[in-house]
């Protein structure tokens, strides 16, 4: 079941609560994988949408193989961030949470396309492009400063 569209066909564009996993991985050179967006053509790590009866770490797993064709491992978590909104393209609002953990790739290949990117780049730690939210900056920061176990 599509979680988001089963709440939206019973909410329309309301504002509601969305859980969000995903990682911030590096290569062997510790270059950062980003991904750039379909839905708002912008940079960020890759992750989704939690869908019911999935923990934090089993969604972050699945985006990220769906999203990029690699498996990874979670090695920790860097933060929970949950005092943030966004308002998607289609008007749709949500109060974002997001766990953020740092994976290590342990399997696949990086895909060059699918339905959610446009495309999938490793990237030097100080070449980050500008991310989509403020949640992705916030983990980046944390990732950089070698936080873990943030919230806020």
């Amino acid at each position: 079941m599509d979680y988001i569209k089963w709440i939206r066909s019973k909410v329309g564009s309301e504002m509601i609560i969305l859980n969000f996993a995903g990682a911030i991985i590096t290569n062997e050179e510790g270059q950062i994988l980003l991904q750039r967006r379909k839905d708002k053509d912008a940079w960020g790590f890759p992750g989704g949408a939690m869908e019911i009866g999935e923990s934090a770490e089993e969604t972050a797993k699945r985006e990220v193989e769906e999203e990029t064709g690699l498996k990874i491992n979670i090695k920790e978590l860097i933060g929970i961030y949950t005092k943030y909104f966004d308002e998607y393209p289609n008007g749709d609002q949500a109060q974002t949470i997001s766990f953020v953990f740092k994976g290590d790739i342990t399997g696949g290949e990086v895909i060059k396309e699918n339905e959610e990117s446009i495309e999938l780049k490793f990237f030097d730690k100080d070449e980050i492009p500008e991310l989509f939210n403020q949640q992705h900056n916030d983990a980046f920061h944390d990732f950089l400063n070698k936080r873990t176990g943030v919230y806020r």
